[in-house]
């Protein structure tokens, strides 16, 4: 019976190990659905749409091949589709049965789109010449796109694949159990030969026979040797016990090769990449999105940044006109033309992309955008020998190198920035430096975004329409302005600066031949306003002062100096000077029935023109 069983957890065991080997090898699943396409046509444009991507489980890899430069980038869905606009376009469709994808021409009035690179749009781009291969998770609400350079027909040969759990759970245990079989059925065999010599032990002594005649002495083989072996019973139990020592020998060389076989690998497993959609944010997102996201807002301060660099550099209207509109623009060219005649003076301060210190985009699904911003320029960390120092036990002073942690190197800056339509990057529409010691009302969170309100909104203390106005009239009046008590001019850091009593000290300076007169009014730029959690609104506005000095007597002059005399060309002159000045100014305005008095947040201000009447 012990042989019986052993024989049996042979069988088993070598079944088992045989199905676990199989498993890995002959019946292995592939490891990923792979669905080609051959585009044709003269479309630009190749959309993918999110529901596609996500038609199986998992990450999707994408191969894009195609003649000269091959594009491809992904945004969410009614971005890309906004950007696409009246072209024609390729739509894919993929058929879960067939597990193929086929395409679609979709024709529109447009059969060209703009260079696609550098949009804004995009939540992350790839090119490369010819052919380009990456991996992306996108959730339902992320599409792709494929192109060349807009002009050409899209990439002719593209590729989606996504993994396939190929794992295969019960091939370790059935391996591992095989072999666990197997020894037991060693151990029960040899358990069973032991039995077997123990049962034929000696027997009872027999009573003795009656002694029999001599026989003659018969002379002894001789030993067995090399050329005279013992024959090898054939049958009998000696025939049996030998075979079995045979088989116990083959099955310990099994054991060997499967070890050998499996090795460490008896349980690895093939991981499956996660098929959960990216997000980036643990909280859900709102119906209405935001305008952008913070990767995205990192990816277009960063290009802004290059951008701006290169037109401070080369002092190029042009180049500032493409990342500058409005007010920013109107300053930024100003400086330009300041420098050309006077390197002196300092230029405007770069946009920094190291550091997003406040992002409030604005909640829409259409266009214009606004995003509200304030970015900071932070050096990077570094080590430097602690101040603090302690006397080591052979009496010398050891420093303790510990990092520092980083030191803004200029004061945080306020961005306003508009993006007109899905083909339009973001340009910088208002640039402010923000006042040392000023608290920020409550925002909302970045994922989430705010309200960008209309400039006439009554819910506000003033309407954003009448900012500039009101703020220019207590520049002109001080005190006796009728909206003294709306501003908090008690912290005011630049009415000391424009207020009465600099212009007061301006007069002050003029000869008797001469008089000065002011004047302000609102800037030809709209007040952008973005709402604040508690009701209220961050309002950036434009107020162009003008400061006009005409002589009083006949042939007496005008004598200029400064900047005034290096921008207008003009050093004296009998007719009288007029200078514009531009101001950009960031406030916080509360709630129409709040108590609280307007705040100036931020401000820029900057020399615009200056000439001869």
């Amino acid at each position: 019976m012990r042989f019986i069983v052993a024989i049996f957890s042979f069988l088993l065991a070598f079944t088992m190990i045989g199905l676990g080997v199989a498993q890995r090898t002959i019946w292995a699943e592939p490891d990923q659905v792979l669905a080609e396409a051959t585009v044709s046509g003269s479309a630009p444009i190749t959309f993918i749409d999110g529901s596609v991507l996500n038609t199986l489980d998992g990450r999707q890899k994408i191969e894009v091949s195609g003649t000269g430069d091959v594009f491809a980038a992904y945004g969410r869905t009614a971005d890309v589709l906004a950007w696409i606009g009246d072209a024609s376009y390729n739509a894919v469709e993929f058929d879960g049965a067939e597990r193929a994808i086929s395409t679609r021409r979709v024709s529109g009035a447009e059969a060209f789109v703009p260079d696609p690179r550098g949009a804004d749009v995009w939540l992350d781009e790839y090119s490369r010449a010819e052919s380009l291969s990456f991996v992306m998770n996108a959730p339902e609400d992320v599409s792709l796109v494929l192109l060349t350079d807009g002009i050409n027909p899209a990439p002719t040969q593209f590729s989606i694949s996504w993994p396939l759990d190929n794992r295969t759970p019960w091939s370790g245990p059935l391996i591992v159990g095989g072999v666990l079989l197997l020894l037991m059925g060693i151990g029960l065999y040899v358990w069973a030969l032991t039995h077997l010599n123990r049962s034929r032990g000696p027997r009872r002594k027999p009573p003795k026979p009656p002694k029999q005649p001599k026989r003659p002495k018969i002379k002894a083989p001789k030993a067995p040797n090399a050329m005279n072996p013992v024959p090898t019973p054939t049958k009998g139990r000696r025939a049996a016990g030998k075979s079995a020592a045979v088989v116990a020998s083959l099955v310990a060389a099994s054991i060997v090769l499967t070890g050998c076989a499996t090795g460490d690998a008896l349980f690895s497993t093939n991981s499956a990449p996660s098929a959960s959609p990216s997000s980036e944010s643990g909280t859900e997102s709102p119906t209405i999105p935001p305008a952008v996201t913070e990767s995205q807002m990192k990816r277009i301060l960063s290009k802004i940044s290059l951008a701006v660099s290169e037109a401070d550099a080369a002092g190029s209207a042009e180049l500032a006109a493409k990342r500058f509109t409005g007010p920013a623009l109107e300053m930024r060219v100003a400086n330009y033309a300041v420098r050309a005649k006077d390197s002196s003076v300092a230029s405007l301060p770069a946009i920094p992309s190291t550091e997003i210190k406040v992002l409030l985009p604005q909640r829409t699904e259409k266009w214009p955008r606004t995003v509200f911003t304030i970015v900071q320029e932070v050096p990077l960390q570094t080590v430097t020998p602690s101040p603090s120092a302690a006397p080591a036990e052979d009496g010398a002073v050891e420093e303790s190198t510990e990092p520092t942690p980083p030191t803004p190197v200029a004061a945080p800056q306020a961005l306003v920035l508009v993006q007109e339509t899905p083909r339009d990057n973001f340009k910088i529409a208002y640039a402010v430096s923000l006042s040392a010691g000023i608290v920020l009302p409550e925002l909302s969170a970045r994922d989430i975004g705010t309200a960008r309100l209309q400039p006439s909104v009554r819910v506000l203390k003033m309407a954003p329409e009448q900012l500039a106005l009101a703020y220019g009239d207590i520049v002109l009046n001080g005190a006796e302005s009728q909206h003294w008590n709306a501003f908090d001019t008690e912290n005011d850091k630049l009415l000391p600066s424009i207020g009465t009593a600099a212009k007061d000290a301006i007069k002050n300076e003029l000869p008797a031949v001469a008089t000065i007169s002011f004047a302000n009014t609102p800037g030809e730029a709209d007040p952008i306003a973005m709402s604040t959690t508690d009701a209220g609104a961050l309002v950036a506005v434009y107020l162009t002062e003008t400061e006009t000095v005409t002589p009083t007597e006949q042939g007496a002059q005008i004598n200029t100096k400064g900047i005034i005399k290096t921008l207008s060309g003009v050093s004296n002159s009998h007719r009288g000077t007029t200078v514009t000045y531009g101001d950009q100014l960031l406030f916080y305005v509360p709630p129409a029935n709040s108590d609280g008095k307007i705040v100036l947040i931020g401000f820029s201000t900057h020399l615009l023109s200056a000439g001869e009447l």
